[in-house]
């Protein structure tokens, strides 16, 4: 009887060392069938830097309460916008109050269909939704936290997987934004990473959880199941936010999980924790000079917030929205451009309106726009410009009243023509290192307008330094500290800017040229709140031996101020506040050279 025993156990024994064997070579196979199709980081990004456009869809539970808490519209705190997906951190909402939302969260009205067709329509080649925000709820499936969709809401199915079939059927590329950090709800961090020990504490009891905890039994399960439930080519992109309380080991553990199981994914750069990714991600502005060498995407809404808001109508027009586009393109960047859809998955006709305006004119022009690269020209004061091949994509903001449009180049040129009526040939004179195109009198596209210089020989800018203020000394009226100096306006980075002292309504900066300078336009983005705007009063002023000269003055700043002037020769420019809603701060300002 024992030796039957024994030769029972040597067979259990044997069975399972077989299944082991055969697992391990199942693994290795896998293993190896993946490193074998891995791609190199060209290879990964060339679909993403070729599409240049996509829609961002911020969705989730704050869509029920949308902006409004207890008959109040909610604005923001502790360095927040007015941003309706931001409503439980800034009103401090208590966690069972505010999972209790979920049950309105109807979705009945959602339509993946309708929403990738949108998106299509709008010349849109990429779609990036929020799986997860900060308030932890999630669009999916998931067995690491019960405030899911599928579990807590009326809808009671899983909108990711929905959405992820659409994109497949209409071959729209998704991508899932994921707050692996900051999760109100879950455990997870609260605030923003840069605020450093002035965020505000967690408010609940329940929030109270160490981040190991939260990153190992909620992150990395949910990051796990968004990788591998919805098929080989999806997501195509993971989008990380917030990176408070990531520390270099959690990063690099949520890091090795993701390019195990999606090794050609393209990431941000939010993870935190030292962690690269692929794209830097400038938000609600356009860097002055792009990042050269380098990919990103500016992130930007239609109105103010990201996430549906029922008092928010500040929209943007499509006008606003494709000189964007254009703006962002020339400096070799994409434009994810937002919409938020209500409780019931509805996006809001004005931003429905607005996107098929601006898929209307890609239709037309969008050979300037896709598969491009960045101007060769660093700034051009009648409008922007992308480079394709052997070809010059002239983007046409302001049509000259004189009918001559002045380019910076003075290499050989084949033939130049209108993108919108390839057989209307342009005539042109080339004379000191300029070329001088003949335009029609009349501009055909108010809002912009595509001329194309097809060329013989190399294309290169005839301006040796486009931009004189880059790097220079600075001095201010005041600094709030010294992480914001004056000369941080001047760096080009989006890191850093100037900002006014503590209470202070005006400021003004100088700049320093060293040497006296021709210059003729500008370019400055200030940093802003839920207005969009913080300077009300300006001036730009030179000095003139002892004096100020006015070269312009305006009301408004916002995001992305840039104009061209009659061209002066100074040393010294000076941007002069005189008026704003809270103290003055500056992310960057340029100045160009005369062209």
């Amino acid at each position: 009887m024992q030796k039957v025993n024994d030769f029972k156990i040597m067979n259990n024994e044997l069975f399972v060392f077989s299944k082991k064997v055969f697992l391990f070579c199942l693994i290795f196979n896998l293993t190896l069938s993946n490193a074998q199709t891995i791609k190199s980081r060209e290879e990964r990004l060339a679909w993403w830097q070729d599409a240049r456009f996509g829609m961002f869809i911020h969705w989730g539970v704050f869509a029920v309460p949308a902006g409004v808490w207890k008959g109040e519209h909610v604005h923001g705190r502790a360095g927040i916008p007015d941003y309706a997906e931001w409503l439980m951190y800034n009103k401090q909402i208590p966690c069972a109050e505010y999972q209790a939302l979920a049950k309105q969260f109807t979705a009945s009205k959602f339509d993946p269909a309708a929403w990738v067709k949108l998106a299509k329509n709008a010349g849109m080649k990429y779609i990036v939704i929020t799986a997860k925000h900060h308030d932890g709820f999630a669009l999916f499936k998931t067995k690491a936290s019960p405030f899911n969709i599928v579990d807590a809401s009326p809808y009671g199915k899983d909108a990711i997987k929905a959405l992820s079939d659409e994109c497949k059927r209409q071959g729209m590329k998704l991508g899932f934004y994921y707050s692996q950090a900051q999760d109100w709800n879950n455990g997870g961090s609260v605030g923003l990473a840069g605020m450093g020990d002035k965020a505000p504490p967690a408010w609940d009891s329940s929030q109270k959880q160490n981040m190991d905890t939260y990153v190992n039994q909620v992150a990395i399960p949910q990051i796990t199941e968004l990788l591998t439930n919805y098929g080989d080519d999806i997501p195509a992109i993971i989008w990380w936010d917030t990176p408070r309380g990531m520390t270099k080991g959690l990063a690099q553990k949520i890091d090795k999980v993701v390019h195990q199981l999606k090794p050609n994914i393209i990431m941000n750069n939010r993870m935190g924790g030292g962690v690269q990714g692929d794209s830097k991600t400038p938000e609600q502005y356009i860097p002055a000079l792009g990042y050269p060498g380098q990919n990103w995407e500016s992130c930007m809404t239609t109105n103010n917030s990201w996430g549906y808001q029922t008092w928010d109508n500040q929209w943007k027009s499509s006008a606003v929205l494709l000189r964007n586009l254009s703006d962002i393109v020339s400096k070799g960047g994409n434009y994810l451009l937002n919409v938020g859809p209500d409780k019931e998955g509805v996006i809001p006709k004005p931003s429905a309106k607005i996107l098929k305006e601006v898929g209307n004119w890609l239709k037309v022009n969008g050979e300037a726009v896709y598969q491009t690269k960045a101007s060769p020209f660093v700034y051009l004061p009648w409008g922007r410009c992308t480079q394709k091949d052997d070809k010059l994509y002239l983007h046409v903001h302001h049509w000259p009243t004189d009918g001559n449009l002045k380019v910076p180049i003075n290499s050989i040129i084949e033939k130049a023509y209108l993108l919108s009526d390839t057989n209307n040939r342009i005539k042109y004179q080339q004379s000191g290192g300029y070329t001088f195109l003949e335009l029609p009198k009349y501009c055909p596209d108010t809002i912009i307008t595509i001329v194309v210089m097809k060329m013989k020989s190399e294309i290169k800018s005839s301006i040796d330094n486009p931009i004189p203020s880059i790097g220079k000394t600075a001095i201010a009226s005041s600094t709030e500290s010294e992480k914001f100096k004056a000369e941080y306006a001047f760096d080009s980075s989006s890191r850093t800017s100037w900002k006014a002292a503590k209470d202070q309504k005006t400021g003004w900066l100088i700049v320093n040229l060293e040497k006296p300078t021709s210059i003729g336009s500008i370019a400055i983005s200030e940093v802003v709140g839920h207005t969009e705007e913080n300077t009300k009063h300006f001036k730009l002023e030179y000095k003139k031996g002892d004096n100020w000269i006015t070269i312009i003055e305006g009301k408004k700043i916002g995001e992305v101020f840039q104009t061209s002037f009659k061209p002066i020769t100074t040393q010294f420019v000076r941007l002069n506040i005189l008026d704003s809603e809270t103290e003055p701060q500056i992310r960057d300002m340029q100045l160009f050279a005369d062209e």
